[in-house]
């Protein structure tokens, strides 16, 4: 098993290419169990997540080649299928539940496994089936599978009024109204980048989708869809991680292919903690003002508010900040294993419920940790940029999932870290 040793070394200074989006690139693979044409994605990640999915995908028909070093993905969709999503694969990941959607608008039929993914908190199911059984498909669960049934004729379009703003089923429902018979409204839709991604692809494979970005999206069902290529959205979570790099550590920070309207309402934090955004023709440059950080109250919220997915990057630069932190999280109830971690660091922080408060400390100080999520091992790393001595992460297999090239790309504006076998 691999760990990661940083070593804190300053201030960091350059640029970084900000890849893909995992949780975009997630959601759009799906979307070829749609179409017997092919649907080609530009600009994906290389991550292990996408790689499960390409295994699912290809477990269920598709016909699925990666190109340009793994950043152009070629599916199809135009042989025999299988719509058996087989617990082994999706108890990998979470967003495995997204071909249920697909499956059954293509097929009428899908058995798919509960999915797995990071302990991060609870995150049922029901929405996605509830909507789903309104446009007339039958779901019961049994042996741990969820197995669902369209009527005769196929889906129907239909109101859906949201109990929250999910994105999982937002998107779920999307794909799968896109083949139903008649007008499907989401209302309480989610609003995230990834959604309207998502419906950009959608549309351009023809169909007929509008008002997404807004909380109420209407689909207009169609009798098929066709080919498309599609590039997918830059990775707001890698572009916040990475502005984080010379918040906590000084310096100057590049990030290549970044948008201010992707992390508005993270940087409006990052302004009021004492850091310049500031946007170029290649992205978004970052900078520590003079002095010490000062100490933030976060809550995270569904878009366009502060991102949960950015919760445990941000507590590592409060750590280090002039005064007392409060972050509140509202999304996920167990995101906060991170905290006694970077107490190890020399953190002072207390966790009582979704609330966490932090103290700041002048410094902090090289330390074993480990990573418990995706999020969090990145934030260990980050806080061991900025510590003294050496941090060892062990357990970053996490990190693969949602990061490529982190070592690379953190090493390339001056950090020191190096991935190493554990001995």
């Amino acid at each position: 098993m691999d760990q990661i040793i940083v070593t804190g070394n300053g201030a960091v200074n350059g640029q970084i290419p900000i890849a893909g989006a995992k949780n975009a690139c997630l959601t759009l693979m799906p979307a070829c169990l749609l179409s017997e044409e092919p649907l080609t994605l530009t600009n994906a990640p290389r991550l292990s997540d996408i790689k499960t999915m390409t295994e699912l995908l290809e477990s269920l028909g598709a016909e699925i080649s990666t190109l340009s070093d793994g950043q152009v993905i070629a599916m199809s969709c135009h042989g025999e299928m299988n719509h058996v999503a087989d617990y082994e694969i999706v108890r990998k990941m979470r967003a495995s539940n997204l071909v249920l959607g697909p499956l059954l608008a293509r097929l009428g039929e899908a058995v798919v496994s509960l999915p797995g993914g990071c302990a991060i908190g609870a995150r049922p199911m029901d929405i996605h089936t509830d909507g789903l059984e309104l446009m007339g498909a039958t779901i019961e669960l049994k042996d741990g599978y969820l197995h669902a049934k369209a009527p005769t004729g196929g889906l129907k379009g239909a109101v859906i009024d949201f109990p929250f703003a999910s994105v999982g089923a937002t998107e779920n429902i999307m794909m799968a109204a896109t083949l139903a018979k008649g007008t499907t409204v989401i209302n309480n839709a989610a609003r995230e980048p990834e959604i309207v991604d998502l419906a950009d692809c959608l549309r351009r494979m023809g169909a007929q989708i509008s008002g997404d970005g807004t909380s109420s999206i209407t689909i207009e069902g169609v009798d098929r869809l066709g080919a498309a290529t599609h590039p997918v959205v830059t990775d707001r979570i890698e572009l916040g991680t990475y502005m984080l790099a010379p918040a906590i550590c000084g310096g100057e920070v590049e990030c290549l292919g970044g948008r201010l309207s992707l992390v508005e309402s993270f940087v409006e934090k990052l302004n009021m903690a004492g850091v310049d955004v500031t946007e170029t023709d290649k992205g978004l440059k970052v900078a520590r003002k003079n002095g010490r950080l000062k100490a933030l109250d976060v809550t995270t919220e569904p878009f366009p508010g502060f991102p949960t997915d950015l919760q445990a990057q941000m507590m590592a630069m409060l750590c280090t900040a002039s005064g007392t932190s409060v972050l509140e999280e509202k999304i996920f109830e167990n995101r906060f294993m991170h905290a006694p971690e970077l107490v190890r660091m020399g953190a002072s922080i207390e966790v009582h419920g979704g609330t966490a408060t932090v103290h700041g400390v002048d410094k902090l100080k090289g330390a074993p940790v480990m990573a418990t999520d995706l999020r969090a091992s990145v934030s260990l790393i980050l806080a061991g940029m900025a510590a003294e001595g050496e941090t060892v992460v062990r357990r970053v297999y996490h990190l693969d999932r949602g990061y490529e090239k982190v070592v690379s790309k953190l090493s390339g504006i001056g950090a020191k870290i190096e991935r190493v076998k554990e001995t």
